[in-house]
């Protein structure tokens, strides 16, 4: 049986590894292992912001339009119970986004959830 030399795999899986690490700092982007190691928590660090990213988003609509509803008169427990009680199915992005650029569609939402309530 012949013999197997890994020059050639060993060379493209180092050069994948650090051509993602182009652009650290220090020795992480040219010796192989650190390379690996930070390339490795790197993509540790990718997974779990992504995550975290949805629920900022969501944290800052949450509050655009809780600022809205005080503009409103409206608390903003009231509005969101009120809208699915009328069936209103409008997501948070879109009720900050009207918030923000839409008063008036805005508070037309929050008038219709403030009767559904009551």
């Amino acid at each position: 049986m012949a013999r197997v030399k890994r020059g050639l795999m060993r060379h493209k899986r180092h050069k994948k590894v650090i051509e993602r690490a182009s652009g650290y700092w220090g020795r992480k982007k040219n010796v192989f292992s650190r390379a690996h190691e930070q390339v490795m928590k790197s993509g540790q660090y990718a997974f779990r912001d992504r995550r975290a990213k949805k629920r900022d988003f969501r944290r800052l609509w949450i509050a655009r339009i809780s600022a809205a509803c005080s503009e409103c008169g409206v608390k903003y427990s009231d509005l969101i119970h009120g809208l699915s009680v009328q069936g209103i199915e409008i997501n948070r992005k879109m009720l900050s986004e009207l918030a923000i650029a839409d008063m008036a569609a805005f508070k037309d939402l929050a008038e219709r959830a403030s009767t559904a309530k009551a």
